[in-house]
């Protein structure tokens, strides 16, 4: 009768579904991110997308007033559209970097024409709105009234503009939607032309799901649809123009910006990590044994320590040097002077004169065995050495 080694399909589901479990969970869960990402991220503020964040939307009623709509996602295609008949709103202007915010700046300084920034922050407003200065959200109150006489805010009412608060030194500006003394909504005029920027403080004006609210349509369309072309500008990543160089992108460019206090971060996190989980450095603590174990025993363990490794050397210099350690008081000599033929020889001479001293230095200080044989013919040389000294 033979017994089968081959694990049965019950046996290897036993043993693997811990495995498959796991790697179920790790697939769902993905999936259920990509979805829930795909529902809430996608296409923010992007006049394409029909999702709830986007703003597809304010650009078909736009459409239907004869305001055309061109997407752009490069600094570029932004500078050449910007004009006196064309809106240019940016959607994220503190994607950009601080070469692309001044030479957006001197583009749309001199156009004529409007431009639009949608939430910028202390990072943008020094560039994009000289004059300006940014304020973190304090309230969360979303809707606010006019409260300035700006026409397109009168008409539209009160709106969903609660968030980046604004405050300028700029003559002739006007800050609407005042939120705890700074506007929420802000136009400034140009210094010379037609021009102005309006800076808004939320983005919540221009998206899908909060359109119908409040005054939010009047207003969008009032601000996006004063000239007869709206040039919608998402900031892209990709665009070369991030580099301040317009060519292509080392290695290092394409690094996001941190990436060397990370790096650093991460390299002492593993040097803590070595020390925490390397070996304790200083000498090693006595411990006290569970159990009394009998010298014998020890004696034999370490006996077959070294017969396994082979080393006749070391267990032959382990048994003269106790044979010595025993010798030295027998015959006189101190314990700190046991190992020194110069002191051990003469005074085991002198109590055995028939030995011979140099035969003595052979047994306790000279050469290894050669093999096992040798080894014991040595001990019990020693061993006859040691009960010769105690006859004396």
């Amino acid at each position: 009768m033979t017994t089968s080694s081959a694990l049965t399909t019950r046996q290897l589901w036993t043993r693997t579904r811990g495995i498959a479990l796991a790697v179920v969970v790790l697939l769902v869960g993905a999936v259920a991110i990509a979805v829930v990402r795909s529902q809430t991220k996608h296409g923010d503020l992007d006049p394409r997308s029909a999702d709830p964040r986007g703003s597809r939307a304010v650009t078909e009623l736009l459409a239907d007033r004869g305001v055309t709509t061109r997407l752009v996602t490069t600094l570029d295609a932004a500078r050449a559209a910007a004009g006196p008949d064309s809106t240019l709103l940016v959607a994220v202007p503190d994607r950009l970097t601080h070469h692309q915010q001044s030479l957006l700046a001197k583009a749309t300084a001199s156009s004529d024409g409007r431009t639009v920034l949608v939430a910028p922050g202390d990072w943008s407003v020094g560039r994009l709105a000289p004059g300006v200065t940014a304020s973190p959200v304090t309230t969360l109150k979303p809707t606010l009234d006019p409260d300035c006489t700006l026409p397109e805010a009168r008409r539209a009412g009160s709106a969903e503009t609660g968030g980046i608060r604004y405050r300028t030194t700029v003559d002739h500006a006007d800050a609407c939607y005042p939120s705890e003394r700074r506007a929420t909504l802000l136009r400034l005029p140009a210094t010379s032309g037609t021009g102005d920027t309006v800076l808004l403080g939320a983005p919540d004006i221009l998206l899908n799901n909060r359109l119908d609210k409040q005054g939010n349509a009047s207003l969008a369309l009032q601000l996006l649809g004063s000239r007869p072309h709206l040039v919608w500008y998402l900031p892209s990543l990709a665009d070369s123009s991030a580099t301040g160089t317009g060519g292509r992108k080392s290695l290092f460019d394409l690094l996001p910006p941190g990436w060397l206090w990370g790096t650093l971060q991460l390299f002492v996190a593993a040097v803590l990590a070595a020390f925490w989980r390397g070996r304790r450095f200083g000498p090693l603590v006595p411990e006290k044994l569970p159990v009394v174990i009998r010298a014998s025993e020890t004696t034999e363990g370490r006996a077959r320590l070294y017969r396994k490794a082979d080393a006749r050397d070391r267990a032959f210099a382990a048994l003269r040097s106790t044979a010595r350690t025993r010798l030295a008081p027998l015959v006189g000599v101190p314990a700190t002077q046991a190992h020194t033929p110069e002191a051990l020889l003469p005074a085991l001479s002198a109590r055995l004169p028939d030995s011979g001293e140099q035969a003595l230095h052979s047994l306790l200080f000279g050469a290894p065995p050669r093999d096992d044989a040798a080894l014991i013919a040595l001990t019990d040389r020693l061993d006859a050495l040691e009960r010769e000294v105690r006859r004396s």
